[in-house]
């Protein structure tokens, strides 16, 4: 399967990448690829949930941090990863008639 998805170092998932349109591929290779996406979709939630951990531990640390600098670093560590976070609820919800085909 992996000559349809790569990993996107980023996000921390694997992300389609097709090399042709979706009308090319066989039925069957269109079913494998629908299938290994729901198995890689339905990991979001959880790394969403992680990268929430993270976050909750950097305001930890920055509200009782006293460094200027490092506050800044702080506060642009978080900002990436609400970023990411908000990718990856883009990258789930962007998807879901695509679950729906698969489970048809």
């Amino acid at each position: 399967m992996n000559a349809y998805f790569i990993h996107d170092q980023r996000l921390g998932i694997s992300l389609p990448s097709l090399d042709k349109e979706w009308e090319e591929y066989s039925e069957k290779e269109q079913h494998e690829i629908l299938l290994e996406w729901e198995k890689i979709r339905g990991t979001i939630p959880d790394r969403i949930a992680e990268l929430e951990q993270i976050i909750n531990h950097k305001q930890e640390q920055l509200s009782d941090e006293n460094n200027f600098t490092r506050s800044c670093q702080l506060n642009f560590e978080i900002a990436e990863l609400a970023s990411v976070i908000n990718d990856l609820w883009i990258w789930y919800r962007m998807n879901q008639t695509v679950s729906k085909q698969v489970h048809q």
